[in-house]
């Protein structure tokens, strides 16, 4: 495992709709978020009801300089240094990113190289053009700075999350008392992704199980579109929810639980958003339009998915007999769920790991922790021969 004093971290990510930028110190065996900028494209793309990529590709071209700039003056990173650079082979590096590539030359000629020892990036899975930009961005100053690089799976980085501060590390066990968590059953859930992970120590992970069709917020997504309530969906969703006055927890709507009594550790909720608009065109208009009944459906569509999520990750738990269950993604910052998963796991006495709510959404942080335990593992890289993968599997 490799030794180290001090580190800094710059951390990209541009997987989807967010560009994100974040620093991170370990001093002293401490861990601290020095900066952790995320710059939401959520406006832009609600008109579309969704996220168009060569859309959200555009808008991290005109974000990664600025926000780089902003996250290095918040650590007193930034010094001003008058010089002119040779472009050619940022040119080359930067070739398909132009309007990139004036904005960096400009950065680059007016500020000196900062105290940055690594940097990393988010390779996939995500969206393409996204993931194009953050990496091309990175490679840029991977290759002018001379630093090395490490590539990060975003999969991995929501699950990393978890170990964001407040952390003491030791270079010999990345986590206090490490070998009490696992192994753990992982679930990711978000607005791409819901899948079911063993991991048995950080970087050793398989997957028992993953949505065959639509993800948990993808879903919430289409059935926020149903109920005419915008995007994105999932916080909407829970803010209608938590306003329809339950008794008893008796809906007046109900709704499947697609696959939550199969032996299998796979999801579907293709079927579920479905059901949700069948029952919606059956309703008179009247029925359908009041607040009441957009209420009991955005309850009642939020039980059902996070029902299906406790019971199956509950009983991978307990089929492989694991000490900890850990969640990350977007869709993990919905308050029912954060709340009925702790209960579960106080009844069934198993470790549970969430991140906060500003750490389950897309960041940077998350990708600076995990390239730190990468780090610990003597990995880093050139830059050259980087390539994104939209489908990378953990």
């Amino acid at each position: 495992m490799k030794q180290f004093n001090n580190l800094t971290i710059l951390a990209v990510d541009t997987s989807c709709d967010d560009t994100c930028i974040a620093i991170l110190e370990i001093r002293s065996l401490k861990l601290e978020i020095l900066s952790n900028i995320v710059s939401s494209q959520v406006k832009l793309h609600a008109r579309y009801g969704g996220v168009y990529p060569t859309l959200a590709k555009r808008e991290h071209q005109k974000n990664l300089v600025p926000i780089l700039k902003t996250a290095l003056k918040e650590t007193n990173l930034l010094k001003k240094e008058e010089k002119r650079i040779r472009i050619g082979k940022l040119k080359e590096v930067l070739k398909k990113e132009n309007y990139l590539f004036k904005k960096l030359t400009v950065f680059l000629n007016q500020y000196q190289k900062p105290k940055i020892d690594l940097i990393t990036v988010t390779i996939g899975p995500g969206l393409e053009p996204c993931l194009w930009v953050g990496v091309n961005f990175a490679k840029a100053l991977s290759y002018f700075w001379n630093l090395p690089i490490i590539l990060i799976n975003h999969i991995e980085a929501h699950l990393l999350a978890n170990w964001l501060p407040p952390i003491r590390f030791d270079p010999q066990l990345p986590i206090a008392n490490h070998q009490l968590l696992f192994p753990a059953v992982c679930l990711v859930v978000s607005g791409g992704h819901t899948q079911l992970i063993l991991m048995k120590d950080f970087g050793k992970y398989k997957i028992l199980g993953e949505t065959r069709d639509d993800a948990a917020g993808e879903c919430l997504d289409k059935v926020a579109r149903i109920l005419g309530l915008g995007y994105p969906g999932g916080p909407v969703i829970e803010e209608e929810a938590a306003q329809l006055p339950i008794t008893n927890y008796q809906l007046p709507i109900e709704l499947p639980r697609p696959m939550i009594n199969q032996k299998n550790f796979d999801f579907s909720f293709s079927g579920l958003k479905t059901a949700v608009l069948y029952d919606f065109k059956n309703r008179l208009l009247r029925v359908r339009q009041s607040r009441k009944y957009i209420r009991a459906m955005a309850a009642e569509v939020q039980q059902a998915i996070v029902d299906v999520l406790i019971n199956k990750t509950f009983r991978a738990a307990k089929e492989f007999n694991t000490k900890t269950i850990i969640i990350g993604g977007g869709v993990a910052a919905n308050e029912k769920l954060r709340k009925q998963f702790k209960v579960q796991s106080l009844k069934s006495k198993v470790n549970f790991l969430v991140p906060p709510k500003e750490f389950c959404t897309d960041n940077a942080a998350m990708v600076g922790i995990t390239a730190f335990f990468h780090y610990l593992k003597g990995e880093g890289r050139d830059w050259q021969k980087i390539l994104v993968n939209a489908n990378l599997r953990i």
